[in-house]
């Protein structure tokens, strides 16, 4: 047979768009691994694929831009995963998102709190606490108490978010051979209730604080803190370390499912409003809201019993419960089990607005970041 001249052909392929199998000129098709570069080499001898270790090609610089701003990105047909959010990022950007949730927020916080501390009868329900407040202390009213979540919510909120990230990356790091990076929705919720276990330190002692404030001087009339400093101060004198960080428990078992079903519904909010197509990180505001909104009352439909205890345990005399079942026993045995369903009503009016400014706090800064980082 005369012998033609010989023909190369080199076809790198990056692995993370690499196909099943590749087929060579006249041949069958040969599976190969995702982690080599494929040569194919076509010659009359031979023909045949010869396979190499060597790196890659890197992608054309337009396309490795699009790769590395956003979590997931479609480039030449194929849905490629890209680095996931720096943690440093959403730890700013939750501080960000807190700030905007209690300035919206903290009247319906306010209400709320004070229909669960309440005794029996001392309120009709939510509009006899707002018409009694506003008669009492005006507008400035529902912003009693605000100074110990607005000093403590940056760090609070975002060290929650800092912490979703981190659970995230636990999931990441427990199924190493994945083929996916997208999360499912059960590992969503494993990433979100993580979250809660390291803003409990920052969250029990700013909501103890914060609960003593909001009911401070409704049952005797007579207010026993000056603000936020006086009130630590005498908290801790008369119970030390151990009564700042009263509630603990009930905050953890409160926000542990709360954080899961709040960023499960958060994330299947974006999915849905995202369309076919697109990229879930370019939403537009109202989307953002929507999702946020849809978040927060998916959180609030399963915190409120513990909230409800919670907040008892953390405005009540000190002696008064032993613990989280002993205020849940006394107040289901007092007052019935509706009363674990105190503030409701406030908790979901707050959950619309305050969650969607906190995510849509969250997403601007976390834009603007991006931009800048």
């Amino acid at each position: 047979m005369k012998i033609q001249d010989f023909r190369v052909q080199i076809l790198q392929i990056r692995p993370s768009i690499l196909q099943n199998t590749i087929t060579s000129i006249g041949s069958t098709p040969i599976p190969i691994s995702i982690n080599q570069t494929c040569t194919r080499m076509a010659t009359p001898s031979t023909g045949g694929t010869k396979f190499s270790d060597k790196p890659p090609a890197p992608l054309p610089t337009d396309q490795q831009a699009a790769l590395d701003k956003s979590p997931s990105q479609t480039i030449d047909g194929n849905q490629v995963a890209a680095k996931p959010t720096q943690a440093w990022k959403s730890f700013l950007s939750g501080g960000f998102g807190g700030i905007c949730a209690v300035l919206v927020g903290q009247p319906f916080d306010l209400t709320k709190t004070r229909l669960q501390t309440a005794q029996p009868g001392q309120y009709s329900g939510t509009m006899d606490v707002v018409r009694r407040t506003f008669a009492k202390d005006g507008v400035s009213g529902f912003y009693r108490g605000m100074s110990s979540p607005l000093a403590g919510v940056t760090p609070m909120f975002a060290v929650s978010f800092w912490g979703y990230a981190m659970g995230k990356k636990l999931v990441y790091s427990f199924s190493p051979t994945r083929t996916s990076k997208e999360l499912s929705y059960s590992e969503y919720a494993i990433a979100g209730g993580f979250s809660a276990l390291p803003t409990t330190l920052i969250a029990a002692p700013i909501e103890r604080i914060k609960v003593l404030l909001q009911v401070d001087g409704q049952s005797a009339g007579q207010q026993k803190y000056s603000g936020a400093i006086d009130c630590v101060r005498q908290v801790y004198k008369e119970g030390g370390i151990k009564s700042i960080f009263r509630g603990s428990l009930a905050t953890v078992v409160r926000d542990a499912p709360g954080s899961a079903a709040y960023f499960v519904a958060y994330e299947a909010a974006k999915k849905s409003l995202t369309p076919a197509g697109s990229d879930p990180t370019k939403l537009n505001l109202s989307a953002i809201c929507a999702a946020g909104g849809f978040a927060g009352i998916a959180m609030w439909s399963i915190a409120i019993p513990p909230d409800v205890i919670k907040s008892r345990l953390q405005s009540a005399p000190e002696g008064t419960y032993s613990g989280f079942l002993d205020c849940a026993k006394k107040t289901v045995k007092a007052d019935g089990p509706k009363a674990l369903f105190k503030g409701l009503g406030p908790a979901m009016w707050r959950a619309v607005p305050a969650n969607a400014a906190t995510f849509l706090g969250v997403e601007l800064a976390l834009s603007a970041l991006n931009k800048v980082a």
